[in-house]
């Protein structure tokens, strides 16, 4: 059965037990088995009320440290049982998949370490196709994965196939309604798996319609990294989509040069030599962007699908964690647009359930209780939009109104002045400016804003000792705060979850490390420029 997750965290420089929710981009109601406790999504409406008066005795799944990330935490998701639910459901048999190159088993064992390490590009391709069932219905399928791995014992096979089996449902979210087409227009969009010891998966697919005539049925290009940068991948799907053209087979070479090849470090650039018929052999420059936790977004969506007030009105139901459902026909546009939402946390991570597109089988995690984001294709609205007390921003184009739902006071949220002091300095965009611009504009309008509500956390965490764990002290931290409508604000965020965890992660932070973060030096910077126009009045 799928199961909804329930975890707990003990705070103790609070002394109380609060909620601590795994971020998810696949579902992050799904558990390996029934031992844990847990609420099946077929009682979570009936059961609601009762799920939240026991949101602060809950049980959570402790969250996962990225390195490259600093603070930016990655949370684990659970979702063998649902895969085991696909592998029943599916008993057709798969398709011959191309074998890869064997590699000797001590070539193998490099090659595992080395992408154990994040340095590979990505896991594994796969090509996915609806294909017609005995029932008269399209699945959508798998029909081809490089590198095919081989050697695993009997359990990881099964594994993997659940696993592949499972991707399916985002390459093609939309279920069985699929038939030949002769036109189609190509799109590219993302998800994130975690898989059951914690590993995060990003999954970056383009789905379009191959070259032919008459009627012919769409393709999914799926990639699997646990390396975040979909700028970098959509270029990869480029040259995909090229070699396609030619043969399915043109793709391995190209594949397999670039899972050799060393993922480059913030800023740099790494090139690929690879061969296409009527080119000759190319180099293939793919760059990374210099500012990391800027790599998975882009901005441009969300800023062209919704004006200044608009996106501060989400960004203020955001920040306080409620229900947020985005409704849009295109897969593109719900991913780019929810991921740039939750960049505008930053230097906070949503702690809670965040599904870029849900899949029409997992719709019912709409009526979960607990806060998420949600990214509904059009077709599928009218399942998702029948609930109370939540946002839904509808994201088409000849849209009646954006805010189909709301609880009404999204824009009275945000202290009315640092809600000003966003808007003017997101005025230094235009409909023209470049994602680079963007994304220097937007991350210089929205970090000021928690620099001064919570930017003076640093001088209440306490230590009694130098090597010792720091303790907030959350009612002086408050009562810092002058204005009245800002401390207003504060005294709701510092209750979330995000804030909760921060600060969690500052006070067990080592002394050494104090003021080295980004967010700190933006503080200091910040923090210097004041006193500058102090001494200047």
């Amino acid at each position: 059965p799928i199961r909804f997750v329930r975890t707990v965290h003990f705070n103790k420089s609070v002394k109380t037990h609060c909620l601590r929710r795994p971020r998810t981009v696949f579902a992050d109601f799904l558990l390996q088995d029934s031992n844990m406790n847990g609420v099946t999504l077929s009682n979570v409406k009936k059961r609601g009320t009762k799920a939240n008066s026991r949101k602060h005795r809950s049980v959570f799944l402790p969250g996962e440290d990225q390195p490259d990330m600093g603070a930016m935490k990655r949370f684990s998701t659970l979702f063998s049982s649902f895969r085991g639910k696909i592998s029943k459901d599916r008993t057709g048999n798969e398709p011959d998949l191309p074998a890869s190159t064997e590699l000797s088993p001590v070539e193998e064992k490099a090659k595992e370490q080395r992408y154990a390490s994040g340095q590979f590009f990505f896991e594994y391709l796969v090509v996915v196709r609806p294909k017609k069932t005995k029932d008269g219905i399209y699945e959508p399928q798998i029909i081809y994965q490089f590198p095919k791995k081989d050697g695993m014992v009997r359990f990881q096979k099964e594994e993997e196939e659940k696993t592949l089996k499972a991707l399916t449902l985002f390459c093609f979210p939309e279920g069985v309604n699929w038939a030949p087409l002769t036109e189609y227009p190509s799109e590219t969009f993302s998800f994130v798996l975690t898989d059951v010891d914690g590993t995060r998966k990003n999954g970056y697919c383009r789905r379009l319609l191959p070259d032919g005539k008459g009627a012919r049925l769409p393709e999914a290009y799926c990639i699997i990294s646990n390396l975040a940068c979909f700028g970098l991948f959509s270029k990869i799907f480029d040259e995909v989509e090229q070699r396609r053209k030619f043969s399915m087979a043109m793709i391995y070479p190209f594949m397999q040069s670039l899972r050799e090849s060393v993922f480059p470090a913030p800023g740099h650039t790494v090139n690929i030599k690879s061969f296409i018929p009527e080119r000759g052999t190319e180099i293939i420059s793919l760059t990374r962007p210099t500012d990391s936790w800027l790599e998975h977004v882009d901005f441009r969506t969300l800023f062209k699908c919704l004006s200044d007030e608009e996106v501060l009105q989400v960004f203020a139901a955001t920040v306080l964690e409620r229900r947020i459902i985005f409704i849009a026909d295109e897969l593109g546009t719900l991913s780019q647009v929810i991921h740039a939402v939750a960049v505008l946390l930053y230097p906070f991570i949503w702690q809670h359930t965040l599904i870029s597109i849900v899949p029409e089988i997992l719709i019912d995690v709409v009526m979960a209780p607990t806060p998420y984001l949600l990214g509904v294709q059009k077709s599928l609205a009218d399942q998702a939009t029948d609930q109370t007390e939540l946002l839904v921003v509808d994201l088409s184009e000849g849209r009646k109104e954006t805010f189909i739902k709301c609880m009404g006071d999204e824009d009275t949220i945000l202290p009315h002045k640092l809600k000003d002091e966003i808007k003017q300095a997101l005025s230094a965009k235009n409909e023209k400016s470049s994602l680079e611009e963007l994304n220097r504009v937007v991350p210089e309008a929205f970090l000021p804003f928690f620099i001064k509500t919570v930017g003076h956390f640093a001088k209440y965490i306490v230590r009694k000792g130098k090597d010792q764990r720091g303790e907030f002290q959350r009612t002086n931290f408050c009562k810092a705060i002058e204005s009245k409508s800002t401390r207003r604000f504060v005294k709701t965020f510092v209750q979330t979850q995000m804030f909760d965890l921060f600060i969690q992660e500052m006070e067990q932070r080592p002394a050494s490390q104090d003021g080295t973060g980004l967010f700190d030096k933006k503080i200091a910077e910040y923090q210097k420029r004041m006193r500058g126009k102090a001494k200047k009045n």
